[in-house]
C-alpha cells in the first residue's frame, strides 16, 4: 500500500509527519529521514490495529485544486 504523507518542519527543530488518509496517524523525527522512517512504523502499527479490531480502512479520494 502507498499513502501520501505531509512532512512539516517545526520552528523549534525537527519534523512532524502525518497521514491524511489515516486520522491520528502522526509521528516526528529530528531529521526528515528519521520522521519518514518513524511514520512508516506508525502506519504499520495503525494498520495492524485496524486489522485486529476488524475495522475497514476508509476509502479516501485525493484530488488537486488549482487556486
Amino acid at each position: 500500500m502507498k499513502f501520501k504523507v505531509v512532512l512539516e518542519a517545526q520552528d523549534e527543530g525537527g519534523y512532524t509527519v502525518y497521514v491524511p488518509a489515516l486520522p491520528g496517524c502522526v509521528s516526528q523525527g529530528e531529521t526528515a529521514e528519521e520522521a519518514m522512517a518513524n511514520i512508516r512504523e506508525a502506519i504499520d502499527i495503525y494498520l495492524e490495529s485496524l486489522k485486529e479490531r476488524k475495522v475497514v480502512l476508509p476509502r479516501i479520494e485525493e484530488r488537486e485544486v488549482a487556486v
